[in-house]
């Protein structure tokens, strides 16, 4: 698939997404939207890819909803009342699911669906959008030129893109909360003092530093293997209890025993590089365990 506001290239197993609307500071939109869905979806099942850093292009990673289209910026359809009961009953049906869902939690339950590391490298402004949806990437690193704002209540509007889940689990409920009430703009350095961001590096390195990690996070790793820890690290810490961690953690080593495991455990034994012959296509029969 050819994308309009993405650039999605694949070079030795990384996938490059790279946010590419930057004469428009990479200003969100419905259709960056449902780019960013497909293209995690797509990189999920695509073998190739072995890891994902999302970056933008220009000066800014993401500025926020592009406020400047007609009718409702947000692209919701302003002619239904939408209850609670259709977001549970009726989430994925029109006209809720293009009319009501929000664009940008659609985003990050992408993120969060996928089998893949995903790094952020936040090259300039985050703001908004561009903010929340770099949350469910398990790691960020951010250019020293970096800005990052949670600005809703500057505009009257409700934190999104499941923001209000993956925030305070990151920073905690203290800082979550400031930091929304606030509607402050941080600086990288404040972003890292308040532990949103892992590392702060010169514009010229950052690029090199996400690569750097994402390469450790997959060389000699087995697909299936690192598919189940990022689910498992997400999905089993928001159980209400540790034997539910412990049913999904043993279905997950009695399955990678019998499949990596045992070239793990030879190539271990034996002092030499392992070669893995899993798939993240081709999942143990109990995932997705949480459907």
């Amino acid at each position: 698939m050819t994308y309009t506001t993405l650039d999605y290239r694949v070079d030795d197993g990384i996938l490059t997404l790279t946010l590419n609307r930057p004469d428009q500071l990479n200003a969100f939109t419905v259709e960056m939207a449902d780019e960013l869905e497909h293209a995690f979806h797509r990189a999920s099942e695509d073998d190739e890819v072995k890891a994902i850093v999302v970056t933008g292009a220009g000066r800014a990673f993401c500025a926020g909803m592009d406020l400047s289209v007609p009718g409702n910026v947000f692209g919701l359809d302003e002619s239904v009342h939408p209850t609670m009961t259709d977001m549970h009953e009726h989430l994925t049906e029109a006209p809720f699911q293009r009319g009501v869902r929000d664009t940008g939690g659609r985003v990050t339950l992408s993120i969060f669906e996928c089998k893949k590391p995903v790094i952020g490298a936040i090259n300039g402004a985050a703001v908004g959008i561009g903010a929340t949806m770099t949350l469910a990437m398990d790691i960020r690193i951010a250019s020293e030129k970096a800005r990052i704002g949670f600005v809703f209540g500057k505009i009257a509007v409700a934190p999104e893109a499941c923001s209000t889940w993956f925030l305070p689990r990151i920073v905690g409920i203290q800082q979550a909360l400031e930091w929304v009430y606030s509607a402050d703009i941080l600086t990288a350095e404040e972003a890292l003092r308040g532990r949103l961001v892992k590392a702060v590096v010169p514009p010229e390195k950052l690029m090199e530093e996400a690569y750097a990690l994402a390469r450790k996070f997959v060389t000699h790793r087995s697909p299936v293997s690192t598919a189940l820890i990022r689910q498992m690290m997400y999905r089993n810490s928001a159980q209400p209890h540790p034997r539910e961690a412990h049913k999904v953690e043993s279905l997950s080593m009695f399955y990678t025993s019998i499949g990596d495991g045992k070239e793990g455990v030879k190539s271990f034994l034996e002092k030499r590089d392992p070669a893995y012959t899993g798939k993240a296509s081709a999942m143990p029969d109990f995932y997705p365990w949480w459907e």
